[in-house]
């Protein structure tokens, strides 16, 4: 009896634990998506190009993923019960949000290796499709739907909600579980792909060299961005596995699964901005539209920026 109630109240504690870190990274990414997205919107030459148009929905999607697993967790927590339909709401919102930055990321690799290895192309569209960019993103929020809607329609998936009496939980966002890693291994594949190019074609051009190391330092940040989003869920995948050969107890499963969800939420509400403050010209316009707000993000966020700068420096001299 007391292992069931030292059970209880862990998971108690876990959900809270999620809630307070998801409600904190969705406040600070809803102020970051207005500063940087509303000026993305503004300008007009930032709105027409494809690199920002993509920062902008990839803000947005992790804004909506992160609101919605704060009202997720403490629904959960106040053991609310909502009805089928809301619960089935929640999950699609959640999907469909996490599949779409996913995409949206994959989208990003894919348009620098297209702007790398065919410039006179790549520059061409963006002249004359200026809309381009805001029709793809469209595009992968669709495919993110889609593939949110595709794993409710799956017929064990369908089976599993007949039993539903208004536990509304976590064991609602594990289906489709290899659906899911498959569709995150492509991406990564895909995203893998786009860097190997690029590095290829820049030793072919024979641009790779001690004096752009930057270019080396900016793929690796941005791997690592990349990895902000993909490892937690094979994370995940890999504690539920050696949970389920009995490798590892039920309370370091769920103990460990919440240390990963509070560290890569909050990283995850970071990534994003820091993919925004590494554009110049973003950087541009966030110093005339938000110059207090823009000195305190690069003091915080922008010390990469500074030491590309700096190392620039040292070159030119």
């Amino acid at each position: 009896m007391s292992a069931n109630n030292t059970t209880v109240v862990s998971d108690v504690s876990y959900t809270c634990v999620r809630f307070y870190v998801s409600t904190a990274s969705f406040t600070l990414l809803l102020l970051f998506n207005f500063v940087i997205n509303s000026t993305i919107v503004r300008v007009e030459h930032l709105r027409s190009h494809a690199r920002f148009v993509l920062v902008f929905h990839l803000l947005l999607s992790a804004l909506v993923y992160l609101g919605m697993s704060s009202i997720f967790h403490y629904q959960v927590y106040l053991r609310a019960q909502p009805g089928r339909p809301a619960c089935q709401a929640m999950v699609a919102v959640l999907i469909t949000s996490g599949s779409n930055i996913l995409l949206t990321l994959t989208v990003m690799a894919l348009d620098r290796c297209c702007a790398v290895c065919y410039p006179m192309r790549y520059t061409s569209y963006s002249t004359t499709w200026w809309w381009w960019p805001w029709l793809l993103g469209g595009l992968t929020w669709i495919m993110a739907l889609a593939i949110a809607l595709s794993l409710f329609l799956q017929p064990d998936s369908g089976s599993s909600w007949v039993g539903y009496h208004g536990e509304c939980g976590r064991e609602q966002l594990r289906k489709g579980e290899l659906q899911k890693v498959l569709f995150i291994g492509v991406c990564t594949l895909l995203i893998l792909y786009s860097y190997v190019r690029i590095l290829m074609e820049g030793r072919r051009l024979g641009v790779i060299n001690r004096r752009n190391l930057a270019g080396f330092k900016t793929i690796t940040l941005h791997g690592t961005q990349l990895g902000v989003f993909i490892l937690p869920n094979f994370v995940n995948f890999v504690l539920t596995m050696l949970f389920k050969r009995g490798l590892i107890l039920q309370d370091t499963k769920e103990l460990s699964a919440v240390i990963i969800f509070a560290f890569f939420s909050l990283a995850q509400c970071i990534a994003p901005v820091v993919y925004g403050l590494r554009k110049e010209e973003l950087q541009v316009e966030l110093s005339h539209s938000f110059p207090c707000c823009s000195r305190h993000l690069k003091v915080v966020l922008g010390w990469t920026l500074l030491a590309n700068r700096t190392s620039s420096q040292h070159q030119t001299r």
